[in-house]
């Protein structure tokens, strides 16, 4: 099968930060193949990307306070999934909460959330597009790259 005739599914996910006294602190999920990411899942019909975001990164860890700030990027992969060719568009969103307690959703796969400041996450991360994500975050956050649009709420 070429990649051209691959389904095309888009989701939509966060990169989730909150202020501690010693830095930010980015939230990592673990999926149930005991790799650390971030929180995304599937757009649903009618819903813009920054509302899917919004939605999967509550229901995966169980944050409810949580602001988009920012747009991080658009990444995509194909992956085979039950014989067919899948062509996956994520799009990431820079968010910021100040709560601390999360609560994974073990009914989606996610079996620990955890907060980590930047060099622990990037050596957890197990994938390298969500460490180029995690390093773009970290800019953002920084100060040294700009916030798109002065946030979304």
């Amino acid at each position: 099968m070429t990649r051209a005739r691959a389904q095309q599914e888009t989701s939509a996910g966060g990169v989730v930060y909150r202020k501690d006294d010693a830095g930010p602190l980015f939230l990592l999920i673990r999926d149930s193949y005991q790799n650390w990411g971030f929180p995304k899942g599937h757009v649903e019909s009618g819903e813009r990307a920054e509302d899917a975001a919004l939605r999967e990164v509550r229901e995966e860890t169980g944050i409810d306070e949580v602001a988009i700030r920012g747009v991080i990027d658009t990444i995509d992969w194909y992956f085979r999934f039950r014989g067919r060719l899948i062509h996956k568009v994520c799009h990431f969103y820079l968010m910021e909460t100040s709560q601390a307690i999360t609560s994974p959703q073990h009914a989606e796969g996610i079996t620990a959330c955890q907060w980590v400041e930047y060099g622990a996450a990037r050596t957890a991360i197990s994938y390298a597009n969500a460490r180029q994500l995690l390093l773009r975050a970290q800019e953002m956050v920084a100060g040294s790259a700009p916030l798109d649009e002065g946030g979304i709420a």
